[in-house]
């Protein structure tokens, strides 16, 4: 059995991604992961005190969206499987798919994006980053 892992985070674009995650692992009978990131490296010279509270919000809130998503999948017939990590986003989602090595990773790309046709807008750099030094495939879900 493979395994997708759905990066997420909040927003209409992401439920958009987590369904299509959802689909995907309801059609091919694969497990599913739904992978968040609480990403702390935009904090700048915020005081050690203040950057702490913010990053217990933010795992508040993102145990609030896995919990959503989870529940989603189940809804749907579908188990998944819930992670959290912290640190630049790109960089920890690229480095759970080298340790996982899922047969697909499906990311969002943000509101107000548009299908890039050369692959040039940052998402889609990002993924292409992602297959090539994985070699897993990386779809890109842009919110309609």
């Amino acid at each position: 059995m493979g395994c997708t892992v759905c990066a997420t985070r909040g927003g209409a674009g992401s439920r958009e991604t987590q369904a299509k995650a959802v689909a995907y692992a309801a059609e091919k009978g694969c497990r599913l992961v739904f992978l968040l990131v609480v990403d702390t490296s935009f904090y700048g010279e915020v005081e050690p005190v203040l950057q702490e509270a913010l990053t217990e919000e933010l795992r508040w809130i993102g145990d609030t969206l896995l919990y959503l998503a989870q529940r989603r999948a189940q809804e749907a017939g579908v188990e998944a499987e819930v992670v959290m990590r912290e640190g630049n986003a790109l960089e920890e989602i690229q480095a759970f798919v080298t340790e996982t090595n899922p047969d697909r990773l499906l990311i969002g790309a943000p509101r107000g994006s548009t299908d890039a046709v050369f692959g040039d807008d940052p998402v889609e750099r990002f993924a292409n980053k992602v297959a090539y030094t994985t070699g897993v495939e990386v779809e890109v879900v842009y919110p309609k």
